[in-house]
């Protein structure tokens, strides 16, 4: 009789072991010193006070409120309660914007940053009226296809 292998799930994301995820630390608090500095501070006052994950090679803090999610270096704040798919889109997004500052370093504010808040905050009605998704711009966009290539999950429902 022949035993059947098990496969055991493959963690398909990118440098979460060994010298990989070394040389992703390394330049994050090198070259991506500016963002992950100002997002750390923040994340060591928010910890004690609402719960937090890791997730690959950054750190969730989950924050109550009807927002939706801020990414600065490994540090990223996301709304607290929300829909289980919500919150799986949103963590791998997120995860995107990590990987562009990784890449970006201090460039990250100019490029990335500051486009995405004017965006978020300014645009609504535009896109609300043109149904145009949040997604379309640049830096959203590749946030998504970067989240799911380095993270090795899948987001679901995005438009």
């Amino acid at each position: 009789m022949v035993r059947a292998k098990i496969k055991k799930p493959q963690d398909k994301s990118v440098a979460t072991k060994g010298f990989a995820r070394f040389l992703f630390y390394f330049v994050q608090f090198t070259w991506g010193l500016p963002v992950n500095l100002i997002s750390g501070i923040v994340f060591l006052f928010l910890r004690r006070k609402y719960r937090t994950e890791k997730f690959k090679n950054a750190y969730i803090t989950y924050i109550p409120g009807n927002w939706g999610g801020l990414s600065l270096g490994i540090f990223i704040f996301m709304a607290e309660g929300k829909a289980e798919g919500w919150t799986n889109n949103t963590k791998i997004h997120e995860y995107g914007h990590t990987i562009q500052c990784l890449l970006l370093g201090p460039l990250y504010w100019i490029v990335v940053a500051l486009p995405s808040a004017i965006w978020c905050n300014f645009f609504a009605d535009y896109r609300k009226k043109n149904n145009v998704s949040y997604y379309k711009l640049y830096c959203e966009s590749w946030a998504n296809s970067w989240g799911v290539k380095w993270s090795g999950l899948k987001q679901f429902g995005i438009k």
